[in-house]
């Protein structure tokens, strides 16, 4: 046993199954400390997610206990400053597990040589995911710009690797504090009201995370393949907050589905999901102007529009399109939106109202309990054509036909969009066409702020420009 201090550095990872970092400070120290360094700035626009970050530290701290271990929270306005006061002490070893951002990857790299100028041991492990960013490449030895052959290939390369022997966390001999002026995970909380919601649909820790993903295995991933089209029923996860503040290890996804006999159609095509992830991830790695800027340079000539009373209609659920309106406010409402509903509403604001991606990513970013950059700015060039391996430009989803075709009864809007609920099947997802005396369009719900077939002619014409 080292008789210094294990320091862990604490990410995006909550959890104490498949947590390398944390499990070997354990068992190279009797006492461990886990720290985590809340940057407010960084958090300036993710209002949602400061919720579920000082949950998932109070929780998580609450776990640690258990195991005599103390957690603390450390507020700095830079990483470097922190490390290099830190450094000074040398009276401790440091673990972390890698965050596969460009900015966090560099970041590894410069506490490196510090942390090695001061011969201070550190060890640093794989991440929340199934391969590392540089294992998965062509046969060229280039990164792939396509999910496919992509997918192919990550899924052959984690499959043929030895897997490692599973570690376990030890409990510490006694439990101390370490860092000096800490701030209590409250602190954190965003502070409008309106994430009190939240608390009655999600309990960020890792053995709701667990549970959940049993309970999506045992009763819905059977028909995932069909069921993850329809807002109207459950038949998604719901695990990407966990994934994302890693209170789940997708290797734990990976093991969980891969157990199931026989194989269905819904495993392979849930388990894609998790390899969109690793694509996003990859991407970002390998072109990472594509975090600010369009990852096709051609699409830096399109003419966006800027308007904020459109945007602003967008934003709150009033733009006249029912399906569009109920996953704005199930956005707001729950900090989730289903995975359909984000590609009828990215692609609304892109190609209907001609509105820069970005202005969209930014208020996904803020709303979002699961926010990634990875997924977030991907999805989103995804939808607006100018990703990679992205939906042709001119697939314009019609969101009349998307509402009908996907949420048949209009249950969906029916428990969003509340003033809709008295119409029929027929007139729910174009409620202009309804006549009554009783509902009156314009003061009991809006106009369509742009008319669909007018739309689609404009963006076909601005996307000729390019």
């Amino acid at each position: 046993m080292d008789k210094k201090i294990g320091l862990f550095w604490l990410r995006d990872d909550f959890r104490t199954n498949k947590n390398d970092g944390l499990i070997e400070a354990t068992r190279n120290h009797d006492q461990v400390i886990v720290f985590y360094l809340y940057k407010k700035e960084a958090y300036q626009q993710q209002e949602a997610q400061k919720w579920w970050l000082s949950k998932s530290l109070f929780n998580f701290k609450k776990q640690l206990n258990n195991f005599n271990i103390n957690l603390e929270i450390v507020e700095t306005n830079s990483f470097r400053t922190f490390f290099d006061r830190l450094i000074k002490k040398k009276d401790f070893s440091i673990y972390w597990n890698k965050v596969y951002e460009p900015d966090y990857l560099k970041f590894d790299e410069y506490l490196f040589s510090a942390l090695k100028d001061k011969k201070i041991h550190y060890k640093r492990f794989k991440g929340n995911v199934l391969n590392e960013i540089n294992e998965v490449k062509k046969s060229d030895g280039t990164p792939f710009k396509v999910f496919t052959p992509f997918w192919r290939t990550a899924e052959k390369n984690y499959i043929e690797k030895i897997p490692s022997k599973e570690k376990t966390i030890k409990k510490c001999k006694k439990k101390i504090n370490y860092f000096k002026n800490c701030i209590v995970s409250e602190k954190i909380l965003p502070k409008k009201n309106w994430f009190k919601n939240f608390e009655n649909i999600w309990y960020p820790d890792e053995h709701k995370a667990l549970k959940e993903l049993q309970n999506f295995i045992r009763e819905r991933i059977a028909n995932y393949s069909e069921g993850r089209n329809y807002p109207n029923i459950d038949g998604t996860s719901k695990l990407s907050p966990f994934i994302k503040f890693g209170q789940l290890h997708v290797e734990t996804i990976w093991d969980e589905c891969t157990k199931q006999k026989p194989k269905n159609i819904g495993i392979s095509k849930y388990l894609a999901e998790i390899g969109w992830r690793e694509f996003n991830h990859s991407l970002i790695n390998h072109f990472p102007h594509m975090l600010k800027n369009n990852y096709s340079k051609k699409f830096d000539k399109f003419p966006w529009q800027k308007n904020s009373k459109l945007l602003n209609a967008w934003k709150k659920g009033l733009t006249g399109y029912p399906i569009v309106d109920a996953g704005m406010r199930e956005l707001y409402s729950t900090g989730w939106m289903h995975n359909r509903v984000r590609m009828i509403v990215g692609s609304f604001l892109v190609k209907h109202l001609l509105i820069d991606w970005k202005d969209g990513e930014k208020y996904f970013r803020n709303c979002l309990l699961d926010y990634s950059p990875a997924n977030n700015v991907a999805g989103w060039q995804w939808v607006a054509g100018c990703g990679a391996d992205a939906a042709p430009y001119f697939r314009i989803f019609n969101p009349i036909l998307q509402g009908e075709k996907f949420d048949k009864e209009g249950e969906y809007v029916k428990r969003w969009v509340p003033e809709l609920k008295n119409l029929s099947k027929k007139f729910i997802h174009k409620p202009w066409e309804f006549n009554d005396k009783k509902f009156k369009l314009g003061i009991d719900y809006p106009y369509p702020i742009v008319k669909h077939e007018n739309a689609r002619v404009k963006a076909l014409n601005a996307f000729k420009k390019i």
